[in-house]
């Protein structure tokens, strides 16, 4: 015990051929003489299955969709001006699914894999529907319906839940329906919304998924609605005063007895992700230039993964010339369209291009694909289980209460150590305007004032139909002080950037009016990694004229109003469980 520094180590009477085992060495004989070898070291990262809260009614079903690009490009809604809104009901309706036992909940406590273990009865029909009522579900991975009423013979009102531990942010939306009625006119109204302003009310439709028509043709989610509008509910809000809106359209189901999927955005999983990382670890081609690590456990248990991908090989003193690219995404878990940003930029940069070895060989990219997985599995938009905004807790110190961001912070601190980072960028979605843009940060010096717009310039030259740089932002508002951005800038990252991709499509040039796809939002990915390359050519002359004529001929008005993805000042303050109790949370 004393040669191998072990308080507690369990000894065996056993024959001098068998091995005795300690937590940290194994103990073999070798004609008489003891002879200690290092176990070998565990899985470097696992797959487990994901955890809920414990509150959380989960059905087994294994929710998969097929991934699947339309022919032609998915135009904008245009609206007719005499879309109608829902008629009065005649009574209070018909409740046909409740599922708000994880709402009455004040606080995160303990997580469990699958969620309760107790029965589904609040979530049923609470009364018996008649044969042409739809039946609804959402208590699968990273759904969120918490009631659906039928006003009407094929009219239903829906609410969502907010995210948990919260009375707010409504704005992502996942659920099935069955049992409907092919080529009937069927209407949603979602009536808990709570943003003034919507992509909506600017064309764009919702999401539907058929299994059938995934099964017999191959097709998978695209756009659908017509009379589509978006309004204030009439003297309307919730507990907590807030105005609420209501978001209405009609859909038209392709067959009979369907299994079908509305979303608001395409939807990302947690199990997607793991999916996708299993891949890359049982390649031995990719896993000789990528690790996949555990960067920590979130609030909730479950494993945040970051990504080292760089060339190996190389002498200790070329790699320490290496710079790094930091890239993180999935803060606000209704954002999906930044995990497929992040999936175009993965499958690019672990690809065999020439151009991804030049990346790998000249760069250390660390990159955190899933920053809150807990808000993704339960289907928050915007809060993790703490019951705040994650990207407004960059600076905290509560390691506990808000391990994602504490971690990350801390790996690139680590990092900056060690070698430069020469760029920063968290990938996200955007609720309120088209296109792909960036946000950035502005230094005071007038000589550095444009060295930051160098790197969104380049990427609207080379996504000129979906990435619009007169949409880029480059102020530092005081509420986004606790930003990933802003804080990865203020320690001293000069580039710097959030990179927002609307939910919704494009208003420029080929793809004026239409609807991105998946494959759209992994493009960015793409683009973000040629123009990576570009940035950081050694030859920066391209750049550097490029940089000139834009900057001395466009400058941008002083008076532009600066529109953010949301405001989420009401998500900031202590995590919700420190508010109710002295202890932090466990995981069972």
């Amino acid at each position: 015990k004393l040669l191998l520094g072990v308080t507690h180590l369990p000894v065996v009477c056993m024959n001098l051929s068998q091995t005795l085992r300690t937590t940290q060495l194994l103990l073999n004989f070798h004609d008489g003489q003891p002879v200690f070898i290092l176990r070998p070291p565990s899985a470097l990262v696992n797959f487990p299955r994901p955890r809920w809260p414990e509150e959380c009614e989960v059905i087994s079903d294994s929710i998969q969709h097929i991934d699947w690009e339309p022919p032609e490009p998915e135009p904008f809604y245009k609206p007719s001006r005499r879309e109608s809104l829902l008629p009065a009901a005649d009574g209070p309706g018909n409740v046909v699914y409740c599922s708000d036992f994880a709402t009455k909940h004040l606080y995160f406590t303990r997580s469990r894999v699958g969620g309760s273990r107790g029965s589904t009865s609040c979530a049923k029909f609470l009364v018996t529907p008649p044969d042409i009522s739809l039946e609804f579900e959402s208590r699968f991975e990273s759904g969120n319906l918490q009631k659906a009423v039928q006003v009407g013979a094929f009219d239903y009102e829906l609410t969502l839940r907010t995210d948990l531990y919260t009375e707010k942010h409504t704005q992502w939306f996942y659920f099935r329906v069955r049992n409907m009625k092919a080529k009937m006119i069927y209407r949603f109204t979602i009536t808990n919304l709570m943003k003034a302003s919507s992509l909506y009310s600017l064309g764009m439709r919702p999401l539907l998924y058929s299994e059938t028509a995934a099964k017999e043709n191959g097709v998978g989610w695209h756009r659908v609605g017509s009379n589509i509008r978006y309004f204030q509910n009439c003297s309307e809000t919730n507990d907590a005063g807030d105005s609420l809106y209501s978001l209405t359209w009609t859909v038209r189901f392709p067959y009979d007895s369907d299994t079908c999927y509305l979303a608001h955005c395409y939807p990302y999983t947690y199990s997607r992700l793991q999916y996708y990382l299993k891949q890359i670890t049982s390649n031995p081609a990719v896993a000789s230039y990528c690790d996949v690590r555990t960067l920590c456990q979130s609030l909730g248990g479950n494993i945040v993964y970051v990504m080292t991908i760089t060339t190996r090989g190389s002498s200790p003193a070329e790699v320490r010339n290496k710079k790094a690219v930091v890239v993180t995404a999935r803060v606000h878990p209704g954002e999906t369209n930044g995990s497929w940003m992040m999936e175009g930029f993965l499958d690019f940069l672990l690809g065999d291009s020439d151009d991804a070895q030049v990346l790998r060989d000249n760069f250390i990219f660390k990159v955190v694909p899933m920053l809150n997985p807990d808000g993704v599995v339960v289907g928050n938009y915007r809060c993790s289980l703490a019951g705040r905004d994650l990207n407004r807790n960059y600076k905290t110190l509560l390691k506990d209460s808000f391990p994602c961001v504490w971690h990350t912070r801390s790996m690139v601190e680590r990092l900056m150590a060690e070698t430069e980072v020469v760029l920063y960028c968290d990938f996200h979605g955007h609720s309120r305007k088209h296109n792909v843009f960036m946000y950035g940060c502005d230094r005071n010096s007038k000589l550095l004032k444009f060295q930051e717009r160098v790197f969104p310039l380049m990427m609207s030259k080379n996504a000129s139909n979906k990435f619009s740089y007169k949409s880029c932002r480059f102020k530092v508002q005081k509420s986004k002080e606790g930003t990933g951005r802003v804080v990865m800038w203020r320690m001293g990252i000069k580039n710097s950037f959030t990179m927002e991709a609307t939910f919704g499509g494009s208003t420029l040039d080929d793809r004026k009016g239409t609807h991105f796809t998946t494959g759209d939002f992994k493009s960015m990915g793409f683009y973000f990694c040629d123009t990576l390359l570009d940035f950081c050519d050694p030859d920066q002359t391209k750049a550097r004229n490029e940089a000139e004529i834009h900057f001395r001929v466009k400058t941008r008005p002083t008076n532009v109003l600066i529109t953010s993805g949301s405001n989420s000042s009401d998500s900031d303050g202590l995590p919700v469980h420190l508010l109710h109790q002295h202890r932090i949370p466990e995981v069972s």
